[in-house]
C-alpha cells in the first residue's frame, strides 16, 4: 500500500491513507466546506459508508443526485449533466494500480469523464481491495468483480420498481478510463482505507 500511495503521489494525486470507514467520513466531510454544487458518481462505497445520506441532509450545497427517487429520466440526466460542472464531485475507483493509475468503467459515461475533467474538485473514497498490480489486472477485476456485481446490484433495483432487467456484463461496461497522472496537482484526492470497501 505504501508503494502505491507513493505513486499516486508522484502522479499529481493527493492521497490520504486512513485506518477504517469511519476515519474516512469524518475527512471526507471537510472537504464540503465552502463548496456550492456537488456531483455525485455510483458508488456502493460512499453508500454504504453512510456519507451519501449525509451529503443529502445538508442545505449548505446543492447535490445534483441522480439517484433520488421518484425523478425522472429526463430530470437523472440533467443532474448527471450538471455534475460534470460541480464544485466537488464525489465517487469510488473501480481499481488503482501499484504505479498510481485510476482504472474505471462507466456505463452512461458521467463518473469516468467527470474524474477526467469538469468538476474543480474530485473525492474518491476507496478501499484497499481496489489495489492491483497493474492496468491489465484492473481490467480483469472489472470484469470478474465489478461488473458482476453492479449487474446483479442494478437488475435487483429494477425488478423491486417492476422495471426491465435489461443489464448484463458486456452492456453495463461502456466507457473505460485510465487516468494514469493529473498535471492540474491535488485536483483529485483519495481517501484511501485500510479496509476492503465495496466492490
Amino acid at each position: 500500500m505504501e508503494e502505491t500511495i507513493k505513486n499516486l503521489r508522484a502522479n499529481g494525486f493527493n492521497v490520504i491513507p486512513v485506518k477504517n470507514i469511519t476515519e474516512a467520513v469524518e475527512i471526507a466531510k471537510k472537504f464540503f466546506t465552502g463548496v456550492h454544487s456537488v456531483g455525485l458518481g455510483g458508488s456502493v462505497t460512499i453508500q454504504e459508508s453512510g456519507l451519501l445520506s449525509w451529503m443529502r441532509k445538508q442545505t449548505s450545497f446543492q447535490l445534483f443526485d441522480q439517484y433520488e427517487e421518484g425523478i425522472s429520466m429526463e430530470e437523472n440526466v440533467e443532474r448527471r449533466r450538471k455534475g460534470l460542472l460541480a464544485d466537488l464531485f464525489v465517487a469510488s475507483s473501480n481499481a488503482i494500480t501499484s504505479s498510481g493509475y485510476l482504472v474505471n468503467v462507466d456505463g452512461s459515461g458521467n463518473r469516468v469523464a467527470a474524474q477526467a475533467y469538469g468538476p474543480k474538485k474530485v473525492l474518491l473514497i476507496v478501499g484497499k481491495n481496489k489495489i492491483v498490480p497493474d492496468v491489465e489486472a484492473g481490467f480483469r477485476r472489472i470484469e470478474e468483480i465489478v461488473a458482476p456485481k453492479n449487474v446483479e446490484r442494478v437488475n435487483k433495483k429494477a425488478f423491486s420498481l417492476k422495471k426491465e432487467q435489461r443489464y448484463t456484463v458486456q452492456n453495463i461496461q461502456s466507457v473505460f478510463v485510465v487516468i494514469k497522472k493529473t498535471d492540474d496537482k491535488n485536483r483529485i484526492t483519495l481517501i484511501l482505507v485500510d479496509e476492503d470497501l465495496g466492490f
